[in-house]
């Protein structure tokens, strides 16, 4: 795939960049750009990340950075298997756990509910540092949740770092995550606190806590960069000049049928001669109308 010239491979960090010192300096070089490309378009163009990762796997597929850039594109393409299969490789190869929520996670994505549930109990857990563990309960309490085991999920969710005042990165998660859970298990009252104090530590926009807080407050946001609301606005401005320009002025009145003529004219504005024959007599010239004239005053002495 193309890669912008304007891509080192330096842009990685600096760790990722000593795991690729075991490859040729060429090879690394076009591992590393294709990771930076991975890492841009995550987010933005998922797909477009995939296809990057894919790349950088079948040049070095024994660094695991590139199994663990690999597993997160798969990942949030919902690629599960693979994705689970990459994170495995990546966790033997470094024997790190901080990979262990997200692969149950893609237990969950698979339709195995009580898989994430198992990995949730395991001793790699209670090596996670706080972040991970936080993380572990957010896929733990999705699974019960999965397995309609609503109340439960609530339980779940309940710990210091839920009532905890303090703002972490993984606040604003966890409190929208507690409050979706009372939602689904019929606890609405409760959730809609929840939904508040969500939006209040989610500053980056991670949640629509603040769209589901005004859902419930029967609150609609109109957009106002719509264009179909633009042009209907449009139109409703438009209207009253519409009107204005089709009505009749005061001096100009228009009968709509034969009962408003005859409401209008009086009987004796109307003078019908019987006798028309439906020619119209030719106008008299100037010098007839004198003739006429002498004629007259003769006949007068």
């Amino acid at each position: 795939m193309p890669i912008p010239e304007d891509v080192t491979g330096f842009e990685i960090d600096a760790d990722v960049r000593q795991e690729l010192k075991s490859l040729p300096k060429t090879l690394a070089d076009d591992v590393a750009r294709n990771l930076v490309m991975v890492a841009r378009l995550l987010d933005s163009e998922p797909e477009e990340a995939y296809q990057y990762s894919r790349v950088a796997l079948r040049l070095a597929s024994r660094v695991a950075a590139v199994r663990e850039a690999a597993g997160f594109a798969s990942y949030v393409t919902q690629r599960y298997s693979e994705a689970l299969t990459e994170f495995r490789a990546a966790r033997r190869m470094t024997g790190r756990v901080d990979l262990w929520p997200v692969m149950a996670d893609c237990e969950r994505g698979l339709g195995r509910p009580e898989r994430a549930l198992a990995m949730a109990g395991e001793p790699e857990v209670k090596q996670l540092d706080k972040a991970g563990q936080v993380e572990m309960r957010l896929v733990a309490a999705g699974a019960r949740g999965d397995m309609e085991q609503f109340d439960a999920a609530v339980v779940t969710l309940q710990s210091p770092e839920l009532a905890s005042p303090a703002v972490h990165p993984w606040t604003a998660r966890l409190r929208y995550a507690y409050a979706e859970a009372l939602i689904a298990a019929g606890r609405g009252e409760e959730a809609r606190d929840w939904f508040a104090k969500a939006a209040e530590a989610d500053t980056d926009g991670t949640t629509n806590a603040s769209e589901r807080l005004a859902e419930i407050d029967g609150v609609e946001f109109v957009d106002a960069l719509d264009p179909e609301l633009a042009e209907e606005e449009a139109e409703q401005a438009a209207e009253p000049a519409k009107r204005k320009g089709g009505e009749a002025s005061d001096e100009q009145v228009i009968f709509e049928d034969d009962e408003d003529v005859e409401e209008y004219y009086d009987e004796d504005d109307l003078e019908i001669d019987e006798d028309f024959d439906g020619v119209v007599p030719e106008r008299a010239t100037d010098a007839e109308k004198a003739e006429q004239a002498d004629e007259a005053g003769e006949s007068g002495k």
